[in-house]
């Protein structure tokens, strides 16, 4: 919008009288103006009254913390009390993601996608469409497998995975350095390896059993609860079980009701500086209630088919 203003050529006619001069500058920074004013009342109606919104951007810098999320590591994201941070693992699935988008798009919120590879080539307007909506895409390997992995096949699952979501977006820097292990089996070599090529290994700090046979009531208030329970943190959900497409119009509401704030991260960039904090924001503080195994977080899904999300 400066550079636009500043921008602003005016052409004086020769022999123009002074008042003239005038009245002209007067009607070009009258029509400056107007033209911001309509703008930013544009850019306001993209979100309706009352829409929770994005509180903040938190830029991160995965070689100065590789690893987050208290479930399983000593640190997570240095959130202030009552921020939260959405994730949505295993997708994208046109007929489940197209209406999570629809919500977060209706409370103007941004989230993070942990993407499956083999999705992405399935469904590579999909991923698209998250990323042009202004959502960070990140990795969830290229099969899911859950299992423990070799190095040179975590490897492969590590890198293919980004290769599928670069192809689709068709820009290799749209794609963020961010990575989640299927079912939070963590791997030191896995964790190794993705430390030394600069990708950050998230976990969480809760979830919502939404893989689990329970209807998107439940699944709401079990994320509810645990995140009142820790009173901030990433909370992890997925875009490829139905019960998601009711359940988060509920978790957003009562986010909203309750006075929660989202929190949009972005991994840090050359134009990008990362968001200052201390080491002590990042210090995970475990709370009773939480899961520390993935064994007992998250059961191995029977029957998953990943091309149906089935």
């Amino acid at each position: 919008m400066m550079d636009d203003r500043q921008g602003v050529d005016i052409y004086i006619e020769p022999g123009l009288p002074k008042r003239g001069l005038n009245w002209t500058m007067r009607s070009t920074i009258v029509a400056c103006a107007i033209l911001v004013l309509l703008i930013g009342t544009a850019d306001a109606e993209q979100c309706p009254p009352g829409a929770l919104g994005v509180s903040r951007t938190l830029v991160v810098d995965p070689h100065e913390h590789p690893r987050v999320g208290s479930m399983q590591y000593p640190e997570t994201l240095p959130l202030n009390d009552h921020e939260v941070v959405l994730t949505f693992d295993d997708g994208p699935v046109p007929r489940y993601t197209n209406p999570v988008l629809e919500t977060l798009a209706s409370e103007c919120v941004k989230a993070t996608f942990f993407m499956v590879g083999q999705m992405a080539r399935a469904y590579p307007a999909m991923v698209r469409r998250v990323y042009d909506e202004g959502h960070t895409v990140a990795n969830h390997t290229q099969n899911h497998p859950i299992r423990k992995m070799s190095a040179a096949q975590a490897a492969r699952e590590i890198e293919e995975g980004f290769a599928s979501l670069r192809e689709a977006i068709g820009d290799p820097q749209a794609v963020s350095p961010f990575f989640r292990i299927p079912g939070l089996l963590r791997q030191k070599s896995v964790e190794e390896y993705l430390a030394a090529h600069g990708d950050m290994t998230w976990s969480a700090d809760f979830v919502a059993d939404d893989w689990t046979r329970i209807n998107g009531s439940e699944v709401a208030r079990r994320a509810i609860s645990r995140i009142e329970a820790r009173g901030k943190g990433i909370l992890l959900l997925h875009d490829i079980h139905a019960r998601i497409v009711p359940a988060l119009p509920e978790i957003l509401n009562e986010l909203k009701s309750r006075g929660y704030k989202i929190v949009h991260v972005v991994p840090a960039a050359a134009d990008r500086p990362k968001t200052e904090t201390s080491a002590e924001q990042w210090v995970a503080h475990p709370t009773p209630e939480q899961h520390t195994g993935p064994s007992q977080t998250r059961p191995r899904r029977q029957g998953l088919s990943r091309r149906h999300g089935q």
